[in-house]
């Protein structure tokens, strides 16, 4: 819950206001797995609590390591997040659904259809189970589901760990995923100040059709019409995130499309190895035509990345969680 919906609460149960705060912190920097543990509330007020409120921590029912020190964690029922250490750098990738109803052609997770909603309980419930809560310097919604589409979860989740009564994060150390859901895109730009990362994967419309149904709702097109109403000089980012597959975009007319289409957008690239499945009928392309691919961009005014791979062998790599036991 956030402030106001906890001062909400309390208001309902006859508490004084001050008691939500004091709710928060329990919560939030004490991180108690009770309420019982909350001290300084009265003996009577934890007794109405304890009827009608629970914390709702669960934790993992596995954990899986790969050999590069990545972390797949599973949460019942079939939630995955995924641990990512790199040097100073400890990301958590979480999911906001359980399977992703946009049915992306190259994702396992869009080809298991989808199963439900997070609450924004279930979102920070993968933060803080896991051991390496503390060492957690960034957060990225870009595991299991699409943002945009269960929004008001995302954004109450973003507030506690944002918020001052809550983790009091800078929102620069989170970044939200999007296919590119409009009227959700719309609605995160005027009320969060986190990062935002795109999927765009083509910049060829018929092209990218074929492989993200988003594309017959919500044409590329529209979304960034929309996003070049946003300043991006500040301090949030604007990402787009471009899957390599061979033979499909990877060559450099699709880099010259690509370039040509983010004209004038402060923005950068993201470029991802495909990791392959047999549910997908893409193969990954070389590694010369990925470098080639990003050289183009770099040389054109577009600041392009390429994100490393991690977690393949356990199947927590981009594209590959499926909240399998």
């Amino acid at each position: 819950m956030t402030l106001a919906q906890l001062q909400e609460l309390c208001a309902g149960l006859g508490f004084p206001r001050f008691t939500a705060k004091q709710i928060c912190d329990w919560l939030y920097r004490k991180r108690v797995d009770s309420i019982d543990a909350m001290t300084n509330l009265s003996l009577a007020q934890r007794a109405r609590l304890n009827e009608i409120a629970y914390i709702g921590r669960e934790t993992p029912v596995r954990c899986q390591c790969s050999t590069d020190g990545t972390k797949k964690y599973l949460f019942e029922p079939g939630i995955e997040a995924v641990f990512i250490p790199d040097d100073d750098r400890a990301t958590l990738c979480v999911s906001c659904q359980r399977g992703c109803k946009m049915g992306c052609r190259f994702c396992v997770t869009g080809q298991q259809g989808f199963h439900g909603h997070l609450s924004a309980g279930d979102i920070l419930n993968q933060l803080f189970s896991i051991p390496e809560f503390d060492q957690l310097t960034n957060v990225v919604f870009m595991g299991m589901g699409e943002p945009m589409d269960n929004l008001d979860a995302v954004l109450d989740a973003c507030s506690v760990l944002t918020s001052d009564w809550g983790l009091g994060w800078s929102p620069k150390r989170i970044t939200v995923s999007t296919v590119g859901i409009i009227p959700g895109l719309k609605r995160f730009l005027d009320e969060s100040q986190c990062h935002l990362a795109v999927s765009l994967h083509n910049a060829v419309p018929q092209e990218r059709l074929l492989m993200m149904p988003v594309q017959k709702a919500f044409p590329l097109s529209e979304v960034l019409a929309l996003l070049r109403k946003y300043d991006w000089s500040g301090q949030r980012r604007l990402s787009f995130e471009y899957t390599m597959f061979r033979g499909i975009n990877d060559d450099l007319a699709h880099a010259q499309k690509l370039v040509d289409t983010l004209n004038g957008l402060d923005c950068r690239v993201n470029l991802i190895r495909f990791h392959e499945s047999p549910e997908a009928p893409y193969k990954t392309s070389m590694p010369s035509t990925i470098l080639a691919f990003q050289n183009y961009l770099n040389g054109h005014g577009v600041i392009c990345t390429l994100r490393a791979s991690r977690g393949q062998d356990i199947d927590a790599a981009c594209g590959l969680l499926a909240g399998k036991n």
